[in-house]
């Protein structure tokens, strides 16, 4: 029974790639599965050690094809070797596979496969339900072609992105072969063929010399410089002049921030009262910038040292640019549900005008677990604080991506402002 379902099954993948006119040859379509050993590396924010189990792969493609044909292949995991662990459900499109077929014979290389990120809803405990992973493949050379399965990742992007990489554990089978014959002409195109079919770019593993491509899924880019206008006549607190002693303190005043977050699991908003303030060493200053309000909870567990906090302030009045703060990771675990706290975030400001120079906060971004998630204020939250100035050599005047933590000096690039 399962043969002949397998065969009008096959039957019927004929058709439909004959028709869509991806397979040129006249070969009919040709399916078989194949089962190994695997291991699967769970995600680290998860806890849970390597888990080994079984992976059964329906691999279908061509039985015959000419040289210069571009064909699909198709990879349907039939059971994986994981099931969902029992920590979360999984929502309705959250997984997306990638994986990748070892090309072999007449041809070699790997092929990049990838499937969407379509799932019905995955109780936790229960079998992963996979879409089917495609491919496709240049033919190059006359001759029989074996495709093999072999490394495949799993990424969830709900409730933050995670990927779980799974690898043979013994030699594999091929699933299928074609054959290649001479197409008599030039074959057309400068596709290598090994390489075809990129991927989401949510998997970085590679096992066994097989490569998935693509970065890390998850990061979002923070477009916005931290607010428009401040407009420079907001009531913030004014300190600073060029006669205060060095060690000098200026409070600046709590500001709300209304941020629109891009986050790993949606677009969130939240206010916090932020509040700059600093010292004064030398020429420059020493920023500290507080959050007094958490702007998010934590979507799953996450390690000790494993969420990075950094800020742009934005300098403006008669200086212009922006200073990086940056605070030290988390130091100690944050349970699912509870508020990632936003420590003292840290930095240098180096005047680079003479006059009132005026600091407010900007895009605050929170790098966590290989994710990025980054605040922008709706609106200008109006200064913080503003500071007598003196220029100093080097100053952020002009600059964009100003003074990092640990006391370097705010340089370089275009204004984060008007």
């Amino acid at each position: 029974m399962r043969q002949r379902r397998r065969a009008a099954g096959a039957s019927v993948a004929a058709l439909v790639l004959a028709g869509a006119g991806i397979m040129t040859a006249a070969g009919t379509a040709q399916a078989a599965e194949v089962s190994y050993k695997t291991e699967c590396l769970p995600p680290p924010i998860s806890g849970l050690p390597p888990i080994e189990g079984t992976t059964k792969v329906d691999v279908s493609a061509p039985a015959t094809a000419k040289v210069g044909d571009e064909i699909e292949v198709v990879w349907k995991t039939i059971e994986g070797a994981s099931k969902n662990p029992d920590i979360l459900d999984l929502g309705e499109n959250t997984v997306q596979p990638t994986g990748t077929i070892k090309v072999a014979g007449a041809q070699t290389g790997d092929l990049a496969m990838e499937g969407p990120r379509q799932n019905p809803p995955i109780p936790k405990g229960s079998p992963m339900k996979l879409s089917d992973m495609k491919g496709k493949l240049k033919l190059e050379k006359p001759g029989e072609i074996t495709l093999t399965p072999g490394f495949y990742n799993i990424n969830v992007n709900k409730p933050i992105s995670t990927d779980t990489k799974c690898s043979p554990k013994e030699a594999v089978k091929p699933a299928v072969t074609i054959k290649v014959t001479d197409g008599g002409g030039d074959s057309g195109g400068t596709t290598s063929g090994t390489t075809s079919g990129t991927t989401s770019g949510t998997t970085s593993g590679t096992t066994g010399g097989t490569t998935t491509g693509g970065t890390d899924g998850g990061t979002s880019a923070g477009t916005a410089a931290g607010g428009s206008t401040d407009g420079g006549t907001s009531a913030g607190s004014t300190g600073g002049s060029g006669g205060d002693p060095d060690g000098t303190a200026y409070k600046g005043k709590e500001v709300e921030v209304a941020y629109a977050c891009k986050t790993p699991i949606g677009d969130k908003k939240a206010t916090s009262p932020v509040q700059i303030n600093a010292v004064k060493k030398g020429g420059s200053y020493d920023l500290t910038v507080q959050f007094k309000k958490s702007v998010m909870d934590s979507p799953a567990d996450i390690p000790k040292d494993s969420v990075k906090p950094s800020m742009d302030v934005k300098v403006g009045g008669a200086d212009k640019g922006s200073v990086k703060v940056e605070g030290p990771t988390n130091d100690k675990p944050i349970k699912s549900g509870d508020p990632i706290e936003i420590p003292d975030l840290k930095g240098t400001y180096k005047p680079g005008a003479t006059g009132k120079a005026t600091l407010t906060p900007g895009v605050l971004t929170v790098n966590a677990l290989g994710t990025t998630t980054t605040c922008t204020p709706e609106k200008a939250p109006g200064v913080s604080l503003a500071l007598d100035t003196s220029a100093q050599p080097g100053g952020t005047s002009g600059g964009s991506a100003g003074g990092s933590a640990g006391g370097a000096a705010a340089s370089g690039g275009g204004a984060a402002g008007p």
